[in-house]
Protein backbone atom coordinates (compact mmCIF):
# COMPACT_ATOMS: atom_id res chain seq x y z
CA UNK A 1 0.00 0.00 0.00
CA UNK A 2 2.36 3.13 -1.45
CA UNK A 3 -0.18 5.74 -0.04
CA UNK A 4 -0.06 4.20 3.86
CA UNK A 5 3.51 3.87 3.10
CA UNK A 6 4.03 7.80 2.30
CA UNK A 7 1.60 8.80 4.99
CA UNK A 8 3.40 6.64 7.88
CA UNK A 9 6.77 8.11 6.60
CA UNK A 10 5.20 11.74 7.11
CA UNK A 11 3.91 10.83 10.50
CA UNK A 12 7.12 9.92 11.88
CA UNK A 13 8.64 12.80 10.36
CA UNK A 14 6.88 15.06 11.73
CA UNK A 15 6.73 12.93 15.52
CA UNK A 16 10.80 13.55 15.23
CA UNK A 17 10.21 16.60 14.61
CA UNK A 18 7.30 17.79 17.55
CA UNK A 19 10.62 15.92 19.69
CA UNK A 20 12.38 18.81 18.76
CA UNK A 21 9.85 21.60 19.78
CA UNK A 22 9.37 19.95 22.66
CA UNK A 23 13.26 20.30 23.88
CA UNK A 24 13.69 23.56 22.49
CA UNK A 25 10.15 24.30 24.31
CA UNK A 26 11.80 22.84 27.70
CA UNK A 27 15.21 25.00 27.16
CA UNK A 28 13.27 28.08 26.79
CA UNK A 29 11.54 27.76 29.77
CA UNK A 30 14.36 26.83 31.94
CA UNK A 31 16.30 29.74 30.12
CA UNK A 32 13.34 32.37 30.31
CA UNK A 33 13.08 31.68 34.30
CA UNK A 34 16.78 32.91 34.87
CA UNK A 35 16.42 35.57 32.46
CA UNK A 36 13.67 37.23 33.62
CA UNK A 37 15.74 36.68 37.37
CA UNK A 38 18.18 38.59 35.82
CA UNK A 39 16.16 41.18 34.59
CA UNK A 40 14.47 42.26 37.47
CA UNK A 41 17.67 42.32 40.00
CA UNK A 42 18.69 45.11 37.37
CA UNK A 43 15.36 46.94 36.85
CA UNK A 44 15.37 48.75 39.84
CA UNK A 45 18.68 50.33 39.00
CA UNK A 46 18.18 51.85 35.81
CA UNK A 47 14.78 53.01 36.41
CA UNK A 48 16.36 54.73 39.48
CA UNK A 49 19.28 56.18 37.61
CA UNK A 50 16.65 57.19 34.64
CA UNK A 51 15.02 59.05 37.63
CA UNK A 52 17.68 60.79 39.18
CA UNK A 53 18.99 62.01 35.36
CA UNK A 54 15.59 63.13 34.04
CA UNK A 55 15.20 65.01 37.71
CA UNK A 56 18.94 66.28 37.19
CA UNK A 57 17.65 67.87 33.73
CA UNK A 58 15.68 70.61 35.89
CA UNK A 59 18.70 71.58 38.14
CA UNK A 60 20.90 75.07 36.97
CA UNK A 61 24.47 73.52 37.82
CA UNK A 62 27.59 76.20 36.57
CA UNK A 63 28.47 73.37 34.22
CA UNK A 64 25.69 72.42 31.36
CA UNK A 65 26.99 68.87 30.11
CA UNK A 66 26.10 68.55 26.16
CA UNK A 67 23.78 65.86 26.67
CA UNK A 68 21.59 68.15 28.84
CA UNK A 69 21.51 70.57 25.81
CA UNK A 70 18.73 69.92 23.48
CA UNK A 71 19.56 71.55 19.80
CA UNK A 72 18.51 71.55 15.90
CA UNK A 73 18.09 67.80 15.22
CA UNK A 74 19.36 67.21 11.59
CA UNK A 75 21.01 63.25 12.46
CA UNK A 76 19.41 60.78 14.70
CA UNK A 77 21.36 58.17 15.74
CA UNK A 78 19.25 54.78 17.11
CA UNK A 79 20.67 51.76 18.63
CA UNK A 80 18.42 48.82 17.81
CA UNK A 81 18.48 45.49 20.23
CA UNK A 82 17.48 42.49 18.61
CA UNK A 83 18.20 38.34 19.49
CA UNK A 84 20.79 36.51 17.66
CA UNK A 85 18.86 33.56 16.73
CA UNK A 86 15.59 33.31 15.05
CA UNK A 87 12.79 30.81 16.39
CA UNK A 88 10.73 33.33 18.15
CA UNK A 89 7.83 34.32 17.22
CA UNK A 90 7.06 37.69 15.78
CA UNK A 91 9.57 38.90 18.37
CA UNK A 92 12.01 40.70 16.02
CA UNK A 93 9.70 41.18 12.92
CA UNK A 94 7.40 43.47 15.24
CA UNK A 95 10.26 45.16 16.90
CA UNK A 96 11.89 45.68 13.23
CA UNK A 97 8.44 46.82 12.15
CA UNK A 98 8.32 49.76 14.76
CA UNK A 99 11.88 50.91 13.75
CA UNK A 100 11.43 51.56 10.48
CA UNK A 101 7.77 53.30 11.28
CA UNK A 102 10.35 55.75 12.89
CA UNK A 103 12.65 55.70 10.24
CA UNK A 104 10.27 56.47 7.72
CA UNK A 105 8.62 59.39 9.22
CA UNK A 106 12.44 61.08 10.06
CA UNK A 107 13.36 60.24 6.27
CA UNK A 108 9.75 62.55 5.57
CA UNK A 109 10.98 65.18 7.88
CA UNK A 110 14.63 65.05 6.03
CA UNK A 111 16.54 63.52 9.18
CA UNK A 112 19.28 60.78 8.79
CA UNK A 113 20.11 58.45 10.61
CA UNK A 114 22.65 56.02 12.38
CA UNK A 115 22.08 52.92 13.48
CA UNK A 116 24.08 50.84 15.64
CA UNK A 117 22.73 47.04 16.21
CA UNK A 118 23.22 44.66 19.29
CA UNK A 119 21.82 41.12 17.94
CA UNK A 120 22.38 38.98 14.88
CA UNK A 121 19.35 39.84 13.77
CA UNK A 122 19.44 42.93 13.58
CA UNK A 123 22.32 43.66 11.83
CA UNK A 124 21.30 41.27 9.49
CA UNK A 125 17.79 43.14 8.82
CA UNK A 126 19.19 46.59 8.11
CA UNK A 127 22.25 45.52 6.37
CA UNK A 128 19.87 44.56 3.94
CA UNK A 129 18.20 47.15 3.78
CA UNK A 130 21.39 49.03 3.40
CA UNK A 131 20.79 51.74 6.11
CA UNK A 132 23.74 53.81 7.43
CA UNK A 133 24.89 50.73 10.38
CA UNK A 134 28.02 52.86 11.88
CA UNK A 135 28.48 49.58 14.83
CA UNK A 136 27.24 46.32 15.44
CA UNK A 137 27.90 43.06 17.97
CA UNK A 138 26.50 40.17 18.02
CA UNK A 139 26.89 36.20 19.90
CA UNK A 140 26.66 37.83 23.67
CA UNK A 141 25.06 34.62 24.71
CA UNK A 142 22.75 34.59 27.46
CA UNK A 143 24.86 35.91 30.03
CA UNK A 144 25.77 39.69 28.54
CA UNK A 145 28.31 41.74 30.50
CA UNK A 146 28.10 45.55 30.30
CA UNK A 147 31.54 45.61 29.14
CA UNK A 148 30.28 43.33 26.09
CA UNK A 149 28.22 46.58 24.72
CA UNK A 150 30.38 49.68 25.96
CA UNK A 151 32.02 49.96 22.31
CA UNK A 152 28.89 49.96 20.36
CA UNK A 153 27.50 52.59 22.89
CA UNK A 154 30.77 54.72 22.86
CA UNK A 155 30.63 54.68 19.06
CA UNK A 156 27.27 56.92 19.42
CA UNK A 157 27.76 59.08 22.35
CA UNK A 158 31.34 60.29 20.56
CA UNK A 159 29.14 60.88 17.12
CA UNK A 160 26.79 63.18 20.20
CA UNK A 161 29.53 65.02 21.67
CA UNK A 162 31.13 65.64 18.06
CA UNK A 163 28.04 66.89 16.86
CA UNK A 164 27.61 64.14 14.46
CA UNK A 165 24.40 63.23 15.68
CA UNK A 166 21.72 65.46 17.51
CA UNK A 167 19.68 62.76 18.98
CA UNK A 168 20.42 58.99 20.44
CA UNK A 169 17.56 56.37 20.93
CA UNK A 170 17.54 52.83 21.69
CA UNK A 171 15.15 50.49 20.82
CA UNK A 172 14.26 46.91 22.05
CA UNK A 173 11.95 44.81 23.57
CA UNK A 174 10.36 45.18 26.91
CA UNK A 175 9.03 41.66 28.97
CA UNK A 176 5.25 42.18 30.48
CA UNK A 177 4.55 38.75 30.88
CA UNK A 178 5.57 35.14 29.58
CA UNK A 179 2.68 35.44 27.19
CA UNK A 180 3.36 39.72 26.14
CA UNK A 181 6.25 41.01 24.53
CA UNK A 182 6.62 44.68 23.43
CA UNK A 183 9.08 47.20 21.21
CA UNK A 184 9.51 50.24 22.70
CA UNK A 185 11.68 53.41 21.65
CA UNK A 186 13.25 55.59 24.53
CA UNK A 187 15.32 58.69 24.06
CA UNK A 188 18.19 58.91 25.93
CA UNK A 189 19.99 61.86 24.52
CA UNK A 190 19.37 64.64 25.30
CA UNK A 191 18.05 63.88 28.67
CA UNK A 192 14.27 64.16 29.05
CA UNK A 193 13.53 65.91 31.82
CA UNK A 194 10.79 64.37 34.39
CA UNK A 195 7.65 66.59 35.65
CA UNK A 196 9.08 68.51 38.54
CA UNK A 197 7.79 68.20 42.44
CA UNK A 198 5.46 70.83 43.35
CA UNK A 199 7.55 71.22 46.59
CA UNK A 200 10.53 72.15 44.17
CA UNK A 201 10.58 76.00 42.87
CA UNK A 202 12.34 78.48 41.80
CA UNK A 203 15.89 77.70 41.52
CA UNK A 204 17.79 74.45 43.30
CA UNK A 205 19.92 72.34 42.33
CA UNK A 206 22.16 69.34 43.96
CA UNK A 207 25.27 69.78 45.56
CA UNK A 208 28.62 68.20 43.73
CA UNK A 209 31.81 67.06 45.06
CA UNK A 210 34.29 67.51 43.85
CA UNK A 211 32.65 69.21 41.38
CA UNK A 212 29.95 69.73 38.86
CA UNK A 213 31.73 68.29 35.56
CA UNK A 214 33.69 65.95 37.28
CA UNK A 215 30.26 63.98 38.53
CA UNK A 216 28.46 64.67 35.15
CA UNK A 217 31.21 63.29 33.30
CA UNK A 218 30.67 60.35 34.62
CA UNK A 219 27.32 59.72 36.04
CA UNK A 220 25.69 60.86 32.19
CA UNK A 221 27.61 57.85 31.11
CA UNK A 222 26.55 55.77 33.36
CA UNK A 223 22.84 56.59 32.76
CA UNK A 224 23.30 55.44 29.20
CA UNK A 225 24.95 52.54 29.86
CA UNK A 226 22.65 51.35 32.67
CA UNK A 227 19.20 51.95 29.93
CA UNK A 228 20.87 50.11 27.09
CA UNK A 229 22.00 46.98 29.27
CA UNK A 230 18.64 46.80 31.21
CA UNK A 231 17.44 46.67 27.52
CA UNK A 232 19.33 43.91 26.13
CA UNK A 233 18.76 41.81 29.04
CA UNK A 234 14.84 42.70 28.92
CA UNK A 235 15.11 41.80 25.60
CA UNK A 236 16.77 38.09 26.11
CA UNK A 237 14.12 37.65 28.43
CA UNK A 238 11.72 38.51 25.98
CA UNK A 239 13.66 36.11 23.72
CA UNK A 240 13.28 32.86 25.60
CA UNK A 241 9.74 33.10 26.55
CA UNK A 242 8.38 34.45 22.69
CA UNK A 243 10.85 31.24 21.84
CA UNK A 244 9.16 29.10 24.75
CA UNK A 245 5.66 30.40 23.43
CA UNK A 246 6.34 29.89 19.45
CA UNK A 247 7.70 25.96 20.31
CA UNK A 248 4.76 25.15 22.26
CA UNK A 249 2.70 25.96 19.43
CA UNK A 250 4.98 24.54 17.26
CA UNK A 251 4.83 21.58 19.48
CA UNK A 252 1.00 21.42 19.72
CA UNK A 253 0.63 21.76 16.10
CA UNK A 254 2.51 19.14 15.21
CA UNK A 255 0.25 16.92 17.03
CA UNK A 256 -3.02 18.18 15.66
CA UNK A 257 -1.00 17.43 12.24
CA UNK A 258 0.02 13.97 13.31
CA UNK A 259 -3.73 12.85 14.86
CA UNK A 260 -4.93 14.29 11.38
CA UNK A 261 -2.65 12.10 9.30
CA UNK A 262 -3.64 9.26 11.40
CA UNK A 263 -7.10 9.81 10.66
CA UNK A 264 -6.21 9.50 6.76
CA UNK A 265 -3.86 6.38 7.00
CA UNK A 266 -6.58 4.45 8.80
CA UNK A 267 -9.37 5.36 6.46
CA UNK A 268 -6.84 4.47 3.55
CA UNK A 269 -5.94 1.25 5.22
CA UNK A 270 -9.40 0.29 5.85
CA UNK A 271 -10.32 0.98 1.95
CA UNK A 272 -7.59 -1.59 1.22
CA UNK A 273 -8.67 -4.15 3.57
CA UNK A 274 -12.42 -4.16 2.26
CA UNK A 275 -11.43 -4.03 -1.29
CA UNK A 276 -8.84 -7.13 -0.85
CA UNK A 277 -11.58 -8.63 1.04
CA UNK A 278 -14.07 -8.04 -2.11
CA UNK A 279 -11.49 -9.12 -4.40
CA UNK A 280 -11.18 -12.91 -2.25
CA UNK A 281 -15.04 -13.01 -2.64
CA UNK A 282 -15.11 -12.68 -5.91
CA UNK A 283 -12.14 -15.18 -6.42
CA UNK A 284 -14.22 -17.71 -3.99
CA UNK A 285 -17.74 -16.99 -6.10
CA UNK A 286 -15.85 -16.84 -8.93
CA UNK A 287 -14.16 -20.95 -8.64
Amino acid sequence: MAVGKEIRTKIASIKNTQKITRAMEKVAASKMRKTKDRMQATRPYSKKIARIIKHLAHANPEYKHSFLVKREVKRIGIIVISSDRGLCGGLNSNLFRKALTHLSQWSKDGIEVDIATIGGKAAGFFGNLKTNVVGHIAKLGDIPHLQDVVGVIKIMLDAYEQGRIDELYVINNEFINTMTQRPVIQQLLPVVACELDQNLSGHWDYIYEPDAKEVLDHLLIRYVESIVYQGLVENNACEQAARMVAMKSASDNAGNLISELQLIYNKARQAAITQEISEIVAGAAAV
